[in-house]
């Protein structure tokens, strides 16, 4: 594909070729990674170090800067912040951290998964700065705390709901499949960590999220994002015109062989009529533009 209709608001990469995590995963170059762009139709993405001791090998923020300084312009740098940083505690300053590296040229913080809950007074410290340096947030999220990664939230994410209230300033992007599975009214609760199949009858909290909190924005990439809509087409038409300001196309490439079905989704949608024109733009690029400040 020639043609470069998306920004990626959910990619990453590493410089050179690590160990592979719990043996799984391989991440991709930044080399792969636009190659994967090109062959997609993908303008530019945005980079999220994984920093967090729980899963993969660490990043440093500057190993981000360096990439996207060297990508051409093709890659838009998120720094990350530990909430357990400087002094483990709910009075840290993560705001002179947070200013550096904005002061640096990082348009956001994520992709934040430290496994502690969203209500741990660790996280609210670090949403309050977060909302103080006007970042966007990009989260994961987990169904345990424990043999995993993401902030941790009970169904129905009340924690979450709640930081949303706490914190109007600070736009979240909801990402993960313990978020994108509530989508639909849960059937079981412990279906909410993977990729739910069943063609949902009811809405779930997300649709009500979004209604509610004009800070709640939806990261679409990887498997958990697809899945949401893939779930129930007819609806999925119906959630993303009535949310077309804040749902952002993204991929969550990690491995340079990754399957990537959300741009030819979007595209078929648009062929058939189902997305207009407007709405598509919105979402696979129009939305990042103005989220970002690009």
């Amino acid at each position: 594909m020639s043609a470069r209709v998306f920004i990626d608001i959910h990619v990453h990469a590493y410089r050179e070729a690590c160990p592979p995590a719990n043996g799984v995963t391989n991440f991709a170059t930044p080399e792969e990674v636009l190659k994967r762009y090109d062959e997609i139709g993908i303008e530019k993405g945005v980079l999220l170090p994984l920093i967090g001791p729980e899963v993969y090998l660490p990043q440093s923020n500057e190993d981000i800067l360096d990439m996207c300084e060297n990508s051409g312009g093709r890659f838009i740098p998120f720094c990350n912040i530990d909430p357990r940083g400087m002094t483990n505690s709910p009075a840290a300053p993560l705001g002179d951290w947070l200013r550096h590296y904005r002061d640096r040229g990082c348009r956001g913080i994520g992709e934040v998964m430290p496994n502690l809950p969203f209500e741990d007074p660790r996280c609210q410290n670090l949403f309050k700065h977060v909302e103080d340096v006007g970042f966007p947030l990009t989260f994961d999220i987990s169904d345990r705390i424990g043999g995993d990664y993401g902030f941790y939230d009970d169904p129905g994410l009340p924690q979450l709901q709640r930081t949303l209230s706490r914190f109007p300033g600070l736009r979240i992007l909801g990402h993960g499949p313990a978020f994108w599975a509530e989508i639909g009214r849960l059937e079981r609760s412990d279906s909410r960590a993977g990729y739910p199949s069943s063609r949902f009858k009811d809405e779930g909290i997300v649709p009500q999220l979004f209604r509610r909190y004009p800070n709640m924005y939806g990261d679409l990439s990887a498997g958990s994002g697809f899945n949401a809509l893939a779930r129930n087409l007819e609806y999925a038409v119906r959630f993303m015109n009535e949310f077309q300001d804040r749902l952002l196309f993204g991929t969550d490439i990690c491995s340079a062989d990754a399957d990537l079905p959300l741009s030819g989704f979007l595209l078929s949608l648009l062929e058939q009529g189902k997305l207009s024109q407007e709405v598509f733009n919105k979402i696979a690029k129009d939305n990042a533009v103005q989220l970002l400040g690009l």
